[in-house]
């Protein structure tokens, strides 16, 4: 059972916000180690420089599952991409591996290496929400989990999460890990 988590938040976000406080407490308390990172250039600095500096700052081992949302979803496609260890589980929260709308999108790469993020997490989980506002939607998760496996959740919940859409809690999460 994996015993250590790190929850990725997304572009323009902060460790603090929406669900991250609330799943790092759930976490907690059944007696994880949980990290909550402030990435602030998350998305504004391109992949290729900022993706070392993510690689370094922390420990991935097989007890560790990674949990993203939006950015920091997209963040752990490029992260699991890199890895020599296989994660225990990989949760993306919004993601997306494809460019969802007119915004510029640095964290994505041009192209992936499939077959080895899906070597480097035991279990995959794509949690997207069909009417996301910002792209990251149902379709994003579905070419996720063609390209990778695990399951596919489908919500109208927009954005999980968002300047505009408190999100507190998020149930769904501390069931899915």
């Amino acid at each position: 059972m994996a015993s250590r988590a790190i929850i990725f938040h997304g572009t323009g976000g902060r460790p603090d916000a929406v669900w991250y406080p609330w799943l790092d407490r759930r976490l907690t308390e059944r007696g994880w180690s949980v990290e909550r990172p402030s990435y602030p250039r998350l998305n504004e600095e391109p992949i290729a420089t900022f993706l070392p500096q993510v690689l370094e700052s922390h420990t991935f081992d097989t007890d560790t599952v990674l949990v993203g949302h939006s950015g920091g979803a997209a963040l752990i496609l490029a992260v699991l991409e890199q890895l020599d260890v296989t994660v225990a589980q990989a949760v993306l929260v919004a993601g997306y591996c494809t460019q969802p709308n007119d915004e510029a999108e640095p964290v994505l790469r041009a192209e992936y290496d499939w077959n080895r993020i899906r070597s480097n997490a035991t279990d995959f989980v794509f949690v997207n929400s069909a009417d996301d506002p910002y792209g990251c939607d149902a379709t994003q998760g579905r070419a996720m989990f063609d390209r990778l496996g695990g399951t596919l959740v489908v919500r109208d919940e927009g954005h999980f999460g968002d300047w505009n859409q408190p999100f507190a809690t998020f149930p769904l999460l501390d069931r899915l890990i």
